[in-house]
């Protein structure tokens, strides 16, 4: 490795030490700065479809996302009372902790489908939003039906999400057609190269026809047969119904099993511990997606930071000896949800978490292509991690090119 390398290197990691800060603790964003950025006009907005992930419920349009100096992608999370802020210093947006300057953030321009609609005039961004690696976002409705149970996963704010945001917003259910036709123009402005299909549990027979209608109309509206497509369903209780999914063209899936501890997994999730087989029944189908859809292409995402974390790892050891792509979200105490309130851990919890995970992906012989097709998102600081440590980030080939 040549001094060049390793101080690139050196910058990354503290680099990624700044993204856990900002992921862990929000960002607060001067007025000066969201009028310049302009999200919804000039940059990409975030499109509440799903969860809101701010730390407070908000009226102003706030930004998606932004890239640090040497690429690393930030979520944004707005968090008013954060001591990170993004202020404008001229025509550039800055990183600033207690008044020291940190890195520049450079927001991506506004998709050009985000101001088209579909055939029967919906707004295209709230069909399905672009993630920052070529990765097409639905959410095909904020319906789960725990809530009528009164069993809502108590992190979860997707029904107070829609109650707040409402279809202004853009939470409605999105038809096959309506997905068909927006993928078709993504991939016509040639932007995406993978697909996450998710929402809310819904029963198992309309959720299987639905994803299959869904399939059907992407291939349909865009003439692409293979679309490298995540099925992000409930553990199905006829297993069977997961060969469905893979016969219909979905080329991964993903059951989310939230949390391996089973005591916390059913106090934190009383519906799915109840409904869909329990903890036991989701951890079967995981195995059983393998054998359907082949070692790495099986994904379960756990809640990181509201279980120990030995606990946790033993999970993702678990599924990585089973062929299955364990990945961890940061946790954010969600508004609305039972857990308002609560804090996530420090960030260098989270890089520790990041760094054995990363760890964990490579000796299960994981390739970047598993961790990026079974993924709704490549944002997370395992990944980021995984690819500092394979020196394959635009910055390395940018970085060698200036070399020669």
């Amino acid at each position: 490795m040549t001094a060049q390398q390793i101080g690139l290197k050196d910058r990354l990691w503290k680099e990624l030490a700044l993204k856990a800060e900002l992921n862990t603790d929000g960002a607060a964003i001067s007025r000066e700065a969201l009028a310049f950025i302009a999200p919804g006009v000039k940059t990409q907005e975030q499109v509440h479809t799903l969860f809101e992930m701010d730390f407070e419920i908000h009226d102003d349009e706030l930004p998606a996302y932004f890239r640090l100096d040497h690429g690393l992608v930030v979520p944004f999370r707005w968090n008013p009372d954060a001591r990170h802020r993004i202020v404008l210093d001229g025509n550039r947006t800055i990183v600033v902790k207690d008044d020291e300057q940190l890195a520049e953030a450079h927001f991506p321009a506004r998709p050009a489908y985000y101001g088209q609609k579909t055939s029967d005039g919906a707004a295209m961004a709230t069909i399905g939003s672009l993630g920052s690696d070529r990765q097409f976002f639905v959410a095909y409705s904020n319906e789960c039906s725990y809530k009528d149970k009164g069993e809502d996963c108590l992190f979860c704010n997707i029904n107070f999400t829609k109650d707040t945001y409402g279809e202004k917003s853009g939470i409605f259910w999105k038809t096959a057609k309506q997905i068909g036709e927006t993928y078709a123009e993504v991939h016509r402005q040639g932007l995406v190269d993978h697909v996450n299909i998710t929402g809310g549990v819904i029963p198992e027979r309309r959720e299987l026809e639905y994803y299959l209608d869904v399939a059907d109309a992407i291939r349909k509206h865009s003439g692409v047969e293979d679309f490298n497509g995540t099925a992000v369903v409930a553990a199905p209780i006829d297993l069977r119904n997961l060969d469905r999914f893979r016969e219909a063209g979905y080329r991964t899936v993903g059951l989310n099993l939230e949390f391996w501890d089973k005591g916390i997994y059913n106090a934190i999730c009383p519906g799915k511990a109840r409904d869909s087989g329990g903890w036991d029944h989701w951890l079967r189908a995981i195995e059983y997606s393998v054998g359907v859809f082949g070692h790495g292409n099986v994904r379960s995402n756990f809640v990181a930071g509201t279980e120990p974390k030995k606990s946790l790892l033993a999970g993702i050891q678990h599924l990585a000896d089973k062929g299955a792509v364990g990945t961890a979200s940061i946790w954010c105490p969600n508004p609305g949800s039972d857990l308002e309130g609560h804090r996530a851990p420090e960030p260098q919890w989270y890089l520790d978490l990041g760094h054995r995970i990363a760890a964990i992906w490579k000796k299960a012989g994981f390739t970047w292509a598993n961790l990026y097709d079974s993924n709704a998102s490549v944002d997370t600081l395992q990944h980021d991690i995984w690819r500092i440590e394979a020196e394959t980030l635009p910055i390395f080939q940018r970085d060698a090119v200036a070399a020669e």
